[in-house]
């Protein structure tokens, strides 16, 4: 049975949000500001948070870079701000999803259960890929050029991830899309990709603007280029 943190300091809201998600077999933990929501991740393991932006003794922001500092568990973000510049820092930072209010209790289910699916599959994934100086080692969610860590955000993990376990095959642009979303593209257009294709590239690449791992595939999409060992 998974159990949630769930982050949101409106009390109606709070309460209807954790009737819906007991309704549908989840274990539900309360905070209702920061420092609570602290206390709780520091003594219990969650399978996802729900993290509400606006909490009266800071924000959500700033909490969900505490959250993916010690673990990688999944955090929805579920807030009345919908404009792009903050749907883009909150996925930037390492959210996984972004809710606005107000929203119906069916499409925020789906949310929670696609974050769950994306987990199970990333504890189940193992091993190491290896592409010449660059290397993944799923087991720690962690990504090294020449030796050394190298931050990536949730995204470009899951970008890196995707070319490398498909070595030189070219992948669509809405392929790309499709599976960073999870078959929901709210927060991602083409453009959007582009600008994370080369924050990817100013990171795994040695010259950014001549790419040899992630090449353009003109009219289609693209493609990581090298070879691609798995241990």
């Amino acid at each position: 049975m998974s159990n949630i943190l769930l982050v949101e300091d409106d009390g109606s809201l709070g309460l209807a949000i954790e009737f819906s998600l007991k309704n549908e077999g989840f274990e539900v933990v309360k905070a209702s500001s920061v420092k609570e929501a602290k206390h709780q991740f520091d003594h219990h393991t969650f399978d996802l948070i729900i993290l509400d932006i606006g909490l009266p003794d800071g924000n959500g922001y700033d909490l969900c870079l505490y959250f993916k500092a010690h673990s990688h568990t999944s955090v929805i973000f579920l807030t009345a701000l919908d404009e792009e510049a903050n749907v883009v820092m909150g996925l930037d930072i390492g959210g996984d999803d972004y809710i606005t209010k107000p929203f119906r209790v069916k499409e925020l289910m789906s949310r929670v259960k696609v974050q769950l699916r994306k987990q199970a599959r990333l504890e189940t994934s193992s091993g190491i890929l290896t592409s010449e100086h660059i290397k993944i080692d799923m087991n720690l969610v962690k990504v090294y050029k020449n030796q050394e860590s190298i931050p990536l955000t949730n995204l470009e993990y899951k970008l890196l991830l995707m070319f490398m376990m498909n070595a030189n095959k070219a992948l669509r642009r809405d392929e790309l899309l499709l599976h960073i979303t999870e078959g929901d593209e709210v927060f991602f257009d083409e453009n959007t990709l582009s600008v994370y294709i080369r924050r990817l590239r100013d990171k795994v690449e040695d010259d950014p603007k001549n790419p040899q791992f992630i090449v353009t595939e003109r009219g289609l999409g693209y493609r990581w280029s090298k070879d691609v060992s798995r241990e």
